[in-house]
């Protein structure tokens, strides 16, 4: 997008006999024409503006519609980043351990942590009211000389259907089976990738000296009804792992 909202927690009135997508779009449209949207400013994420305004991703997707076809945004249609794998492109729909087998690996998983924890922080950037996730971490390594490979650190936030998970395990020891047996189905997210220099206890996991340089991939997956379904910190062996991107 060519331009983006700012702010949140806007309302979208009640408009006699105009639909939410017309609302919204009008509301984006004023904040465009005020100023307050400068030219080439980057829309807000669609997941952003429906929290924003409370509404579903379908409505925001119509007055997002409604904007292009005034000539207030334009869009940048084919534009995808992509993880991965020697060369290779990491196809997570799957789960992450498929995924990198077909692209290649040859991984040893080991499970570090799988327990309930405690994080106020994360539940706060979130927006989450509870402060209780399901946290697992795993520490990949190749299985032929032991080099590290990544290490994934998932926390799910605390819910009814996940609540045994530490006592039951991993069904088939994949994460992505697990939440999806339990009716928790990927739809969207956000993702952003850095690099870091490895802590002491990173280090440690994956027989590396410490400040050894990862890529790091923070990712917030969201269900259909934009529920935060996983947060995920990844830690990428950049000799193995890169972003690729179309454009």
């Amino acid at each position: 997008m060519s331009r983006a909202g700012v702010g949140a927690g806007a309302g979208i009135g009640t408009g006699v006999g105009v639909g939410k997508p017309e609302r919204i779009a009008r509301i984006l449209e004023q904040e465009i024409r005020s100023g307050r949207l400068a030219h080439g400013d980057q829309l807000q994420s669609e997941s952003a503006l429906v929290r924003r305004f409370a509404v579903s991703r379908s409505t925001v997707r119509k007055s997002l519609g409604h904007l292009a076809e005034r000539g207030l945004i334009t869009t940048s249609v084919g534009i995808g980043s992509f993880v991965t794998f020697d060369g290779r492109i990491v196809a997570d729909e799957a789960g992450w351990t498929k995924a990198l087998r077909k692209a290649g690996a040859n991984a040893l998983t080991r499970t570090l942590r799988l327990e309930i924890v405690e994080d106020g922080d994360l539940a706060t950037r979130l927006g989450l009211e509870a402060r209780e996730f399901v946290a697992l971490d795993r520490a990949r390594t190749d299985a032929g000389d032991g080099h590290a490979i990544s290490i994934e650190r998932s926390r799910i936030p605390m819910m009814p259907e996940i609540e045994n998970l530490p006592m039951r395990g991993l069904r088939d020891g994949s994460l992505h089976s697990t939440l999806r047996e339990a009716g928790l189905v990927p739809d969207h997210g956000e993702e952003w990738i850095d690099v870091v220099a490895l802590e002491a206890e990173d280090a440690e996991a994956m027989a590396c000296p410490p400040g050894t340089m990862f890529l790091r991939m923070r990712r917030v997956i969201r269900t259909a009804d934009d529920r935060v379904m996983e947060h995920i910190t990844s830690l990428l062996n950049p000799t193995h792992f890169a972003l690729h991107r179309n454009f």
